[in-house]
């Protein structure tokens, strides 16, 4: 899902099609330093940074059998679905043509574009403001006018929490949101108990 950063406005729901078969999710703590005052190996002061892979496959066979149902696919293939795609890892063309503009007028600093505000949807239990950070595309087949017709797409994320965007923000109040379905989640979990283990009392 793509969001306006100011108003939170939803601007563009992309889909994958079909379930991805796999999702690789990592942690990269941030623990305190070594050496530090006694009691602060058990301080955690900031969320984990998270990654997120996600391949998908896209197929337009479907919609070629039904061409009144999505014109486009009949047009361009998948072409326009990852353009969308695509499109969230470059900054707008107003943009650089603007920078462009002001390096020709000697310019040594310029303005980076903001990105749009992106969600990852894994389901209604996870909702994740997120930011690319690698995008690969393998086309497989084409139509006669080599139109993509079915490709593999290779998504890499990284969660954002409030300390990368705020607690006051829209991707902040969303990343929140996120930490507490978390721990919503947790206390649903079923407990062990010491004798599962084999343990009767603890030292």
């Amino acid at each position: 899902m793509i969001l306006d950063h100011d108003t939170g406005a939803l601007i563009r729901v992309i889909t994958l099609q079909y379930n991805p078969d796999t999702l690789s999710r990592g942690f990269q703590l941030k623990l305190p330093a070594e050496g530090g005052a006694r009691g602060e190996a058990y301080r955690i002061t900031t969320p984990p940074t998270q990654t997120i892979s996600v391949e998908a496959e896209l197929d337009a066979t479907d919609a070629l059998e039904k061409p009144d149902s999505n014109p486009s696919v009949v047009e361009l293939g998948l072409g326009a679905q990852l353009a969308a795609l695509e499109s969230l890892v470059y900054p707008p063309l107003s943009v650089v043509k603007e920078n462009a503009a002001l390096l020709d007028q000697g310019m040594l600093e310029i303005v980076a574009a903001t990105t749009p505000l992106v969600l990852f949807a894994f389901g209604r239990h996870r909702i994740l403001p997120v930011r690319i950070t690698e995008l690969s595309v393998t086309e497989e087949a084409f139509d006669p006018r080599l139109n993509p017709i079915r490709a593999k797409v290779k998504l890499g994320l990284r969660v954002l929490t409030v300390n990368d965007v705020g607690a006051s923000t829209r991707a902040g109040s969303l990343a929140l949101a996120a930490h507490q379905q978390l721990e919503q989640l947790a206390s649903r979990a079923v407990g062990g108990r010491l004798a599962d283990l084999g343990i009767q009392n603890l030292p």
